[in-house]
């Protein structure tokens, strides 16, 4: 199955999919400057009514248009507090604006409280005010002089943008466009930079469906959506927003359909003439002409009996529990609201006293909004390691490939799980160390991760051939200022018969292009991928459907180009010569790809339901409730951050929980007090704050009952709450605690039925307690 998304990378979102304007936009702008804008009134998020007249004491006004979902909106917040804040003793009022069909007055005021918006946030019903000011995207800014004309349109600076393929974050401002134009406004003098062009999301505008359009988002347009985006664009994934339903999907329209015509959605970078690959993400001519008669029909939403049936998708581990599991570091990493990061590093020591053959590895985004991508190294005992002190005491650099250094896992946007075909596995010694190499990208709001790998180790009785990692690196090369098509080589010989399973081209935001070529030893030369359009949002796998024999004598020839010029808006500078290095303004030449010898391509089986895993495991091995788990049982109840930690330490135990929660009784009601879950099924089953008629209540029965319930089927069940629940999950269990000096129960959720046997009832009763003891030491 094609596994494409349309939107990430930046802030969970790839800014080169926010794409560049019609070519008549340029025109456009040229004639809102010098408008007047007679007047206007909107509602602010609460409810409060703002007129263009309440301001008439003001000597400029900026509106900025914001959508809640777009990425680039987001990194932008914290400098429109900045600027409101420095101008506004000098008489300059600051309004935030959102036009999008698709944003409501909830998520408006979530993206207030999340980003602290410090201006008034209006809502423009119908995009009627943004039709008047002639805006495009989000973020937009525009300002007002005196006379309410428009003197100044386009970006807030160039910090954050779009490059030419690759989305961009510098470390500094060097054009302050907004900043400039309030300055020329308020001394009176004409804008010296009047216009700029605005990069962002596409306002998601009220549209009028032709009643007669033979494509509608009921018949084709979902079906496309869900082959090729909505395994990201759903709550809780990497995506900023979510493509599940009409509404949401209507509202981003012409943004889809302009990141399709573009070639930049769905991300798949390979020249389609080189290889064929089992995660091809490229999306047919026929889909995308289906997409564009359908939003220049006006995104009609046709008939919802003809909807597909929803794809179920796994929460927690993709691979199913790991049989073993470790975190970066103990805890979390700090990640800034803005700027940029240095490459993280953390080394963990798993302590494995004997060899490992790993069939499968798994790289857990602990924060999919900030976490751009995870490396993960073996390095082997005795191997020296740079200190990576610094302020965070977790950088510095390594060569990889050196002292038998191995890259053994990665996740980035459109990485899958890292699985070996049947028979295969990848050799580590006892002593081994994990080295994480973690990439984070600032989205706006402070924030935090803990990210993890988690393995799955082989039988050695069923390994027949090591497979693993390998790479042709170039160390020594200069790219010279300016250049923008520099070549660098790099050659892998083989010195016996291999098998080519997968390539992965490595570059940072210099690079542009990327080929993998095989010379044979009778000399035929065969192009095996071709990415001429190279994304580093995009850590792309290329996987092969068929392995590719490379003769003993064969040699592996790669080309990447890099653009250093100015053309290349991604470029930290390009007045310095390039040389190697890790962080993301220096350069790589990387051309991963992995190998082993006589493999058998078949597919792995399917897996088992998350309880049939937990039963199949704790048949192998009685599972571990570790330490750190048991201390996150004892403070679940003390806030929802306790509750989430705790609930995130369960799932890599007991899989099958999908939501863990702590009712109370208070007079006649049943209140949730508290819950943690992933952010899809809080959408379904509702958070903190809920309520139920105490009469009808099952779970103020199992409060003041005192006994643990267990309801392996829930749509059996009547009581009003508990039939609530049924809708979304199968299965739950109940503990009875005492939660701020009332009969409360903590609340184990799955959506699975049958979902608590005996040996999960164990653990959960156990931790249960310790949750009990926690809540009383509090009270």
């Amino acid at each position: 199955m094609r596994t494409a998304l349309l939107l990430t990378a930046l802030a969970g979102l790839s800014l080169p999919a926010l794409c560049s304007r019609p070519a008549a936009a340029e025109e456009a702008r040229q004639t809102t400057l010098g408008k007047q804008i007679d007047g206007f009134t909107l509602d602010d998020i609460w409810g409060k009514e703002h007129t263009l007249a309440d301001l008439a004491d003001s000597k400029a006004i900026v509106v900025v248009f914001l959508g809640t979902e777009c990425p680039l909106a987001r990194l932008y917040a914290p400098r429109i507090n900045e600027l409101a804040t420095e101008y506004r003793d000098q008489g300059v009022a600051f309004l935030a604006v959102d036009p999008n069909r698709q944003d409501s007055i909830a998520e408006m005021q979530n993206y207030s409280r999340v980003y602290n918006l410090g201006v008034p946030f209006l809502k423009d019903t119908g995009n009627a005010l943004a039709d008047q000011f002639g805006a495009e995207r989000t973020p937009e800014v525009f300002v007002l002089d005196a006379e309410r004309r428009i003197r100044y349109r386009g970006r807030i600076d160039d910090q954050y943008g779009l490059g030419s393929s690759t989305g961009y974050a510098q470390s500094k401002v060097r054009s302050r466009f907004l900043g400039d134009a309030i300055d020329d406004v308020l001394a009176d003098r004409d804008v010296a930079a009047p216009a700029t062009e605005a990069v962002g999301c596409l306002i998601g505008r009220v549209r009028t469906p032709a009643e007669d359009s033979q494509v509608t988002y009921s018949n084709q347009i979902a079906r496309i959506l869900q082959n090729n985006c909505v395994e990201c664009h759903r709550p809780g994934q990497i995506a900023p927003f979510a493509l599940m339903d009409y509404d949401e999907v209507a509202g981003w329209a012409d943004m889809i359909a302009e990141v399709v015509r573009e070639q930049r959605m769905p991300p798949w970078h390979a020249d389609t003439r080189y290889g064929h690959f089992t995660n091809d993400r490229s999306m047919s001519e026929e889909e995308k002409e289906l997409i564009f008669a359908w939003v220049k029909n006006g995104a009609p939403e046709g008939d919802r009996s003809q909807l597909p049936e929803p794809i179920e998708y796994p929460e927690g581990w993709q691979i199913g529990q790991p049989d073993e599991i470790y975190y970066m570091r103990d805890e979390p990493f700090p990640i800034p609201a803005e700027g940029t990061l240095e490459y993280q590093y953390f080394v963990v020591d798993p302590g494995w006293k004997e060899d490992k053959w790993i069939e499968v590895t798994e790289c857990l985004l602990g924060n999919r909004a900030v976490v751009h991508h995870i490396f993960v190294f073996a390095v082997p005992a005795g191997v020296e390691l740079p200190s990576f002190e610094g302020p965070e005491k977790s950088r510095g650099e390594f060569n990889p490939g050196t002292g038998g250094i191995e890259l053994i896992a990665g996740a980035a946007p459109g990485t899958p799980p890292w699985f070996k075909p049947p028979g295969m596995a990848t050799h580590v010694e006892a002593g081994t160390r994990l080295l994480f190499q973690m990439h984070y990208t600032p989205n706006g709001g402070a924030t935090e991760d803990r990210s993890a790998i988690g393995f799955r180790f082989a039988d050695p009785k069923t390994v027949k051939h090591d497979t693993r990692m390998n790479m042709a690196i170039n160390f020594a090369f200069k790219i010279p200022a300016g250049a923008d098509n520099h070549p660098v080589e790099a050659t892998r010989t083989f010195k016996e018969d291999t098998l080519l399973l997968t390539f992965a081209p490595h570059m940072h935001l210099r690079g542009k292009a990327f080929r993998y070529e095989l010379h044979y030893p009778d000399g035929k030369v065969e192009t095996l991928l071709d990415v001429p359009r190279y994304d580093f949002n995009w850590q792309v796998i290329y996987m092969l459907e068929q392995p590719i024999l490379a003769p003993a004598g064969s040699k592996l020839y790669c080309l990447a180009h890099f653009d250093n010029s100015e053309n290349n808006l991604a470029n930290p500078n390009p007045n310095e010569d390039v040389r190697w290095g890790d962080q993301t303004w220096e350069e790589m030449m990387i051309g991963w790809f992995s190998e082993s010898t006589d493999i058998d391509p078949s597919q792995l089986p399917a897996g088992e339901s998350r309880t049939e895993r937990f039963v199949a495991a704790v048949q192998k091995e009685a599972p571990r409730v570790s330490t750190l788990l048991k201390r996150g049982a004892e403070k679940a109840t003390q806030s929802d951050k306790d509750l989430q930690t705790f609930f995130e330490r369960l799932v890599r135990v007991v899989p099958q929980v999908d939501r863990v929660c702590v009712t109370y009784v208070d007079g006649e009601q049943v209140r949730v007090a508290l819950a943690a879950q992933p952010p899809v099924v809080e959408l379904q089953l509702g958070g903190p704050g809920m309520t139920f008629a105490k009469e009808r209540s099952a779970l103020a029965a199992h409060a003041e009952a005192r006994e643990l319930t267990i309801h392996n089927q829930l749509g059996k069940d009547d009581a009003q709450d508990l039939a609530t629940f049924a809708a979304m999950v199968g299965s739950s269990l109940h503990l009875p605690i005492v939660y701020q000096g009332k009969p409360a129960t903590l609340n184990f959720w799955s959506k699975e039925t049958g979902a608590f046997p005996s040996d999960a009832v164990a653990i959960l009763r156990e931790l249960g307690e310790l949750a009990a003891a926690g809540a009383t030491a509090k009270k």
